[in-house]
């Protein structure tokens, strides 16, 4: 899918440097303040209007909103219509696959992490 490809180019040079810098904690604390910034306040997860609305924040400025509708629909696992913050989490690894090759074991790593903060 084209949209898919053109949303991938945004982030696959991106993570990876910052997995570099950052580590597993840091990028995951990243990419917390990330789904933080493009959340409706509200609901507390990413939906269309917010996506839109704060997209800018991450130079996403130039996606249409075709693009903007695929990307959260690539990554709503659930099917209600936004990402949660673990929906956001696994999107971004997954547009990474430069990442996911290098450092496949930082998404279990967060997967793990945010598992455990949900039981306790």
């Amino acid at each position: 899918m084209a949209t898919s490809n053109q949303s991938q180019s945004q982030f696959q040079d991106f993570l990876p440097v910052m997995a570099d810098k950052l580590g597993g904690d840091g990028l995951i604390e990243e990419l917390c303040n990330g789904f933080q910034l493009l959340m409706d306040r509200e609901k507390g997860v990413i939906t269309f209007d917010s996506l839109k609305k704060n997209s800018s924040l991450l130079g996403l400025q130039d996606l249409s909103d075709a693009d903007l509708l695929s990307m959260l629909r690539e990554g709503d696992f659930d099917g209600d219509g936004a990402l949660s913050q673990m929906e956001f989490c696994v999107l971004m690894f997954r547009l990474s696959p430069d990442l996911m090759q290098q450092s496949e074991f930082l998404l279990e790593e967060a997967l793990e992490q945010e598992f455990n903060n949900f039981q306790h």
